[in-house]
């Protein structure tokens, strides 16, 4: 959530900086109900101190033996006011609190400037790309041709978008979430967490997930509880309405998760095998930082994400988001992308992000300064580290053989237990 002080503070600078996110963004509801809010709260403040006053007078006069019947006819209005504008100045605050919570977060002031991803700048691309001099298979080819997964039996049995792994299949997706949970608490120093799946709207509201994607997500009515599209949800709700130590800052925690997406605006879009599912499986980073450390930190977790797709010798490249590209919470984002051969095309396994103090405002996640014990918002980071759907389909279609079978990455085969997939 965007800082009201700011916008009050601001408004023009704000406004400019939405409109590199949405330009059809507008500040004058907001300023508005702020004005009015802050106005009622100025005259139940006043009208409360009146009482006060008056209610000391009385009191005194009751000592004296004076009579302050007018006092308190008066007082008895007073106290009907208090509570008529007590009611309209939580109505006003509701409502602003409503429309700050539709506000986006203001992009950093370095972001390229861009309206969609056409404008997303390639910061560097890495590795090389396996040479196969045969016909290269698909995903979807291999997965069937050695029993791998099956979409068909999924979709039997949940719908489409739902995986079923099989076999080796199962093993490989196992191998490549334990191998990158190591990676990240034992080389990148992670605290690993194993987080419900399943958590209240308050939480989903605090990384920005609620009111806008509400449609993306799926919902347990009878619970109020919501699936979690990503682990980020409940990693940075674990410090929620804390203050915490300058002393404990950064942390950092690594989680498994299956994730849970509707997937509400893939019409149009490419949604074959894994290229697009509503249940995966995932690795996420999340650190909470001090402010002035947040943009070093974010530089620091792309790496840590960028480290599993070097060591499995993958082609990948990291494009910096422009503006209209970025995220609703998102300040600054990073995204890796894979180079998939059987299907021709790059595909984004992780976005790394800073959100400033964005998500924190929402959570109430403080730390204390120990050189004069003040109190701030700490920044929050988060990345895939990374997603497996993807992932697979380029180590897959990477590592296919003339043969028919599929080779596994050296990192990997402690793992899997095995070289090939035969």
């Amino acid at each position: 959530m965007i800082s009201i002080e700011l916008i009050r503070r601001e408004p023009k600078l704000v406004q400019e900086r939405l409109a590199l996110k949405d330009n059809s963004i507008s500040l004058e509801t907001i300023l508005e109900l702020d004005k009015e809010y802050r106005f009622n709260l100025s005259k139940v403040n006043e009208l409360r101190s009146k009482r006060n006053k008056v209610s000391e007078d009385i009191a005194k006069a009751r000592k004296a033996d004076i009579s302050a019947d007018e006092e308190i006819l008066a007082m008895r209005k007073v106290g009907e006011d208090i509570k008529s504008i007590e009611l309209k100045v939580n109505q006003l605050k509701e409502s602003l609190d409503t429309n700050l919570l539709s506000l986006p977060n203001l992009p950093n002031e370095y972001v390229p400037k861009g309206i969609d991803d056409s404008c997303n700048k390639v910061v560097r691309e890495c590795g090389e790309a396996k040479e196969l001099n045969f016909k290269i298979k698909s995903h979807l080819e291999l997965g069937k041709e050695l029993n791998l997964f099956d979409f068909e039996r999924g979709a039997k049995i949940s719908g489409s978008g739902f995986p079923l792994f099989i076999g080796k299949g199962a093993k490989l997706e196992r191998a490549l979430i334990n191998y990158m949970l190591d990676i990240q608490t034992i080389k990148h120093g992670y605290t690993e967490i194993f987080p419900p799946f399943l958590v209240k709207p308050s939480s989903v509201k605090i990384v920005g997930q609620l009111p806008k994607f509400s449609e993306d997500m799926y919902f347990s009515e009878k619970d109020n509880l919501w699936l979690i599209p990503t682990a980020e949800v409940p990693l940075t709700n674990i410090h929620s309405d804390e203050i915490l130590s300058e002393d404990q800052l950064p942390i950092s925690y690594t989680a498994y998760s299956a994730c849970f997406r509707r997937e509400a605006g893939s019409y149009g879009k490419d949604t074959r095998g894994f290229l697009r599912v509503h249940q995966f499986n995932k690795v996420e980073l999340v650190q909470l930082v001090k402010p002035e450390e947040s943009y070093e930190a974010l530089e620091l977790l792309t790496t840590h994400a960028e480290y599993i797709l070097q060591s499995l010798g993958l082609k990948y490249r990291l494009v910096e988001l422009c503006t209209g590209d970025l995220s609703f919470a998102a300040s600054k984002c990073y995204d890796l992308e894979l180079w998939a051969p059987g299907e021709q095309k790059w595909l984004e396994v992780s976005s790394c992000s800073n959100f400033e103090d964005f998500q924190a405002r929402r959570g109430n996640i403080r730390f204390r300064r120990n050189s004069d014990n003040k109190v701030e918002l700490v920044h929050t980071i988060n990345g895939s580290g990374l997603a497996t759907p993807r992932l697979l389909v380029a180590i897959l279609e990477s590592y296919q053989n003339k043969n028919g079978t599929i080779s596994i990455p050296e990192p990997l085969q402690p793992y899997f237990g095995s070289e090939v997939i035969d």
